[in-house]
């Protein structure tokens, strides 16, 4: 079957949400007392509204996060995947960039706070859609760069593939796999993942 993105149904991700001042600069703090049930990101303090993922948006979410845990299991890193609230900047309540990546690694316990992830996750994965590319292929990935996130990898569920963004001295070397490939974790050491399962559809 085909569960890729090449066909309708993905709502627009918006410039900024409509009911709220499009000249205010947001925080953490505004984004707590919104009590209706949409999701939302900040950028530099923005409102995004998020859309609702696809088939095989789950499907990739399902099993990345399946190896990821299986293998965490019984060590100090937790994986957590969306909707959990992360902070980029390490701020809390001032800070004025939280984002809700697909799936994310913290391995400094002190980062894990009761409702988010306070500070940049050690590894985040963004699974592509028609309405988040832009998001994920420019402007977080810039956000993801500067905060300090070490690896960062991007799942194509139409191409079937994952770039991969390896931190070095501040900025991201890319590689790129097929879904016949596996991937090893460069902050995980030993841990492994196999793309033949993840883009099983």
């Amino acid at each position: 079957m085909d569960f890729t993105n090449k066909g309708p149904g993905d709502t627009e991700v918006s410039e900024a949400v409509p009911k709220y001042d499009k000249d205010k600069r947001y925080t953490y703090a505004d984004y707590e007392s919104w009590d209706d049930d949409i999701r939302y990101e900040l950028i530099d303090g923005v409102a995004h509204m998020m859309s609702a993922p696809s088939t095989a948006h789950q499907i990739i979410l399902t099993e990345l996060s399946r190896q990821l845990a299986n293998f965490l299991k019984g060590k100090p890193c937790r994986v957590f995947v969306a909707a959990y609230d992360v902070c980029l900047n390490g701020l809390g309540d001032e800070d004025y960039t939280v984002v809700q990546p697909d799936i994310l690694v913290v391995c400094d316990e002190s980062k894990i706070e009761k409702r988010r992830c306070n500070g940049a996750p050690d590894m985040v994965i963004e699974i592509l859609s028609p309405s988040t590319s832009k998001m994920d292929l420019f402007i977080k990935l810039k956000r993801y760069q500067i905060a300090g996130v070490l690896e960062y990898w991007i799942a194509d569920p139409d191409a079937k593939a994952v770039n991969v963004h390896i931190l070095e001295n501040g900025h991201y070397v890319i590689r790129s796999y097929e879904s016949d490939e596996a991937i090893a974790v460069n902050v995980l050491d030993g841990c492994v993942i196999s793309l033949p399962d993840v883009f099983d559809f």
